[in-house]
């Protein structure tokens, strides 16, 4: 039986659990200025939000991108899409994965951010207030090495050591590309994304690329694997789609 002691002492704690501010029984919360902009997102029209713009590539690379868009509109026309990294199962990579074709968790956590896209289940980290490293000490990947600081309610991140192969919107870059990113969430609930990508290897100039998001209230990201790659490449660069599995009927 419990004593008269440890149930006055049980009944003490919940009064002072009871006047603790919100706050508190909530976990940790933002610190003052910073937006609250943990849970999932996606893609979204926004007046504000500017119209695309091409790639200003050199002229020595325009060229080709130009006839590369245009044969990749031209084989989708025909219903003979050319095969793309998609089609190899290969993830979108940076910054390609921040235009969410899927929607997008965001987790903030003491000395991080992360990023998940459900599509192949994409995740980013973007590591707060530390230093960004030497280009040349980055182990290249799809996702680079970001770092980030809050100035104010906006959220400012430096990206660098891109894999050469890992394109946006199909335009080349080198591997000394840099992607800047000034995430903001506005009045309204959207979320703003603004890419810079400044690469002078390729670029005549940086190139400005934004993206809007709003909320989806309680979606869990759905489970995303490239596991029957259905889809594959044939010996002229078109996409096919598999019937049926090996030792199959095709059924």
């Amino acid at each position: 039986m419990m004593c008269a002691k440890m149930t006055r002492l049980i009944a003490a704690g919940i009064v002072v659990l009871a006047l603790l501010p919100a706050a508190y029984a909530q976990g940790p919360q933002p610190a003052s200025g910073i937006p609250d902009i943990t849970g999932s997102w996606e893609r979204a029209r926004d007046a504000s939000i500017p119209p695309p713009m091409q790639p200003p590539l050199k002229p020595q690379f325009q060229k080709e991108w130009q006839a590369r868009t245009q044969a990749a509109r031209e084989a989708a026309a025909k219903g003979t899409p050319l095969a793309d990294r998609a089609t190899m199962c290969l993830p979108e990579g940076m910054p390609a994965m921040m235009g969410a074709t899927f929607p997008i968790e965001i987790l903030q956590s003491k000395g991080q951010i992360t990023i998940i896209e459900e599509a192949f289940t994409q995740v980013r980290r973007i590591l707060l207030d530390q230093p960004q490293k030497p280009i040349e000490d980055v182990e290249p990947g799809f996702y680079g090495h970001s770092v980030g600081k809050w100035e104010g309610s906006t959220l400012v991140v430096d990206t660098v050591g891109v894999r050469e192969n890992v394109l946006f919107q199909n335009a080349p870059h080198s591997g000394n590309m840099r992607i800047k990113e000034r995430i903001s969430l506005g009045a309204n609930g959207i979320l703003r994304n603004e890419i810079t990508i400044e690469d002078p290897a390729t670029l005549e100039k940086p190139w400005t690329v934004t993206f809007a998001y709003r909320r989806i209230p309680n979606y869990t990201l759905l489970e995303y694997v490239c596991e029957d790659n259905r889809e594959f490449a044939d010996e002229n660069g078109l996409q096919k789609i598999r019937v049926g599995a090996p030792g199959t009927s095709g059924k």
